[in-house]
């Protein structure tokens, strides 16, 4: 029993510390928007900063993070009411911990300074891997995934991997967009010396004021979200000297186009 009793303080000892590790995140992206604005205007080192704060955060977040495992698995054949209680909680700080941490990586990629790892790759090719790769993610999320691709190939000099993540990005707020299902459509063509890749969603669309905002830092409409995921994908895009641009017709959908530069 006073086992038992001394667990359930440190649970409650961890929820508490796991709120001030939260509110300290939170607080953390606060910080990150403001010296973006004062990196923009060359008064502050962004990267450096955000370094920093990772630092101190990521340590407390891996020590709460190992005890929580280990009261689980502690708790993992619960006898008594006040036992299973205790990991229903576990299980809710568990959640939290995986979100804060989320939110970490958000910001990380964020400051990061894209470091290309270039080769010519087939645009057509890259996306068919990132259909495989989100078809059963769009399964589960009730999503019927589309594409046509264009005939020809369309080579790029690309960091395949970043591109990657800047699409999975778009198809994650795409996703987000649609809670109760719909259709997301993918397309490549080419534009003169550019490769196209139009992502197309069914979602209630945005309005003009949100579409203006939706690649700032400041800017989520997702309760909880960082708002760094369309921002960190735009500047992956521009650095392979390409464009994003957004068209939205609110009730009928959004749509995403990327532009990259074809290898002449």
């Amino acid at each position: 029993m006073l086992y038992l009793w001394f667990v359930l303080g440190v649970v409650v000892g961890a929820a508490g510390g796991l709120l001030g590790s939260m509110v300290w995140a939170r607080r953390m992206v606060g910080q990150a928007r403001r010296a973006e604005q004062l990196a923009q205007k060359g008064q502050t080192n962004l990267s450096g900063l955000i370094g920093g704060l990772a630092h101190e955060l990521k340590n407390p977040l891996s020590t709460i993070t190992v005890n929580l495992k280990l009261l689980a698995e502690d708790f993992q054949n619960a006898q008594t009411d006040r036992e299973r209680q205790a990991l229903v909680r576990l299980d809710v700080l568990g959640q939290e911990t995986r979100r804060l941490s989320n939110l970490l990586d958000d910001v990380l990629k964020f400051v990061r300074r894209p470091e290309l790892q270039r080769r010519n790759c087939n645009v057509n090719e890259l996306m068919q891997d990132m259909v495989d790769f989100y078809s059963a993610q769009a399964r589960s999320a009730k999503l019927t995934l589309r594409h046509q691709l264009h005939p020809a190939p369309l080579i790029c000099n690309l960091d395949m991997d970043l591109i990657k993540q800047a699409l999975l990005n778009i198809f994650i707020n795409a996703q987000q967009a649609m809670p109760d299902g719909g259709e997301l459509m993918i397309r490549t063509s080419m534009d003169g010396g550019s490769a196209l890749i139009d992502i197309t969603d069914t979602g209630p669309g945005i309005s003009e004021a949100d579409r203006q905002k939706m690649f700032k830092v400041s800017f989520s409409t997702k309760q909880g979200g960082s708002g760094l995921g369309l921002p960190t994908a735009k500047r992956i895009i521009q650095a392979h000297q390409g464009s994003i641009e957004v068209q939205t017709t609110p009730g009928r959908g959004t749509n995403f186009r990327i532009s990259l530069p074809l290898v002449r």
